[in-house]
């Protein structure tokens, strides 16, 4: 029984508390913002749309002052935000802040996905949503831009360059994404040309280098018990080839589905082993596409996003455009954060 006076169920501090009502109550949280016509720091405008009424998906669409004033096609970006499948929100305002700086810096358009949150909508309905949400991104290529279909994406987006990127585990999403279009395809043959994950949330039973061994600590570590918590019934558990992308058994990493791929850890983070693990499985495993890792000294778990005035976040932004850029085969280039922020 809490303060409010209703039995709690399960609580996975200091995220999340399921009553036994089945309402739940999501402890930490960055506030819902509204979109802009333009951003006062970037000039970045940004808007809500629907992508599907059933089932219900939404996201926020990006578009920088430089494709708006030029009326250039540009590379699209789908992405899905973090937070362990049960919170978080691609209209809060620490991804409203991220979206806006990386639009402005990587001059692209940018799709970022509101998918449906565990434990009300378990595991797998959010990677249907996603999956559903890129499809229909890339259901534009078809040249036909009637009533149904969105301005910005019709008259912004150049299909030779779409890909896709997340952080936590909207990077977790963004592997099975890879691994889904790799093997299925995608609408009109469109390819993901490049993908970036950041801090993915990747586990296992198993310890790998310096997580702790012991079995009873591990099962009490959130990233075991949230993943029981948003998929469990799932085949595995915390083995199941969704969240150890290198578990024996485990679809062939080959079958990734774009031609470069970024993969961004920390040094305090708690999943960085998983991060370099997967990257390494990546590297043996046959894959023909150009492969980058960068690991941040002395920073912890989606800290470019909850800590994004920092200099190191705003390092890492830009090497994300840079990736952005460099994939659309303008060569790399040299960003001055400055140039998309305003110092007041």
């Amino acid at each position: 029984m809490d303060s409010n006076g209703k039995e709690v169920a399960t609580e996975i501090r200091p995220y999340i508390r399921v009553y036994k009502d089945g309402s739940v109550q999501r402890l930490v949280e960055s506030p819902i913002v509204p979109p802009s016509a333009s951003d006062p720091e970037t000039g970045v405008s940004s808007k809500d749309i629907v992508i599907s009424q059933n089932p219900p998906i939404s996201a926020r669409i990006y578009l920088s002052k430089q494709s708006l004033q030029q009326h250039q096609k540009v590379a699209v970006l789908v992405y899905f935000h973090g937070g362990a499948f049960c919170s978080g929100s691609a209209f809060s305002f620490v991804e409203t802040k991220f979206m806006n700086r990386l639009v402005c810096l990587a001059n692209v358009v940018a799709v970022s996905i509101e998918y449906r949150l565990a434990p009300e909508h378990l595991l797998p309905i959010a990677y249907e949503d996603c999956w559903a949400a890129l499809q229909w991104v890339v259901s534009h290529s078809n040249r036909y831009c009637g009533s149904d279909k969105e301005p910005w994406i019709c008259n912004y987006v150049d299909f030779d360059q779409v890909y896709v990127g997340g952080d936590s585990a909207g990077a977790n999403i963004a592997n099975n994404i890879l691994l889904r279009a790799g093997s299925e395809g995608l609408q009109n043959g469109v390819k993901i040309k490049g993908a970036f994950l950041t801090h993915p949330y990747f586990w296992g039973f198993k310890p790998i280098g310096s997580e702790i061994k012991d079995v009873k600590q591990r099962e009490k570590l959130v990233m075991s018990t949230m993943w029981h918590l948003v998929y469990p019934k799932v085949a595995g558990g915390i083995d199941n080839p969704m969240i150890n992308p290198v578990v024996e058994g485990a679809p062939s990493l080959t079958g990734l589905g774009c031609s470069r791929l970024l993969v961004s850890v920390a040094k305090k983070d708690q999943v960085r082993d998983r991060g370099i693990s997967y990257y390494n499985a990546v590297k043996e495993s046959g894959w023909q596409g150009e492969l980058e890792l960068i690991d941040v000294e002395g920073e912890g778990h989606s800290f470019h996003i909850l800590v994004h005035h920092s200099e190191n976040a705003e390092k890492l932004i830009q090497r994300l455009a840079s990736f952005l850029v460099s994939c659309a085969g303008h060569g790399r280039k040299s960003f001055q954060f400055s140039s998309c922020v305003s110092r007041i």
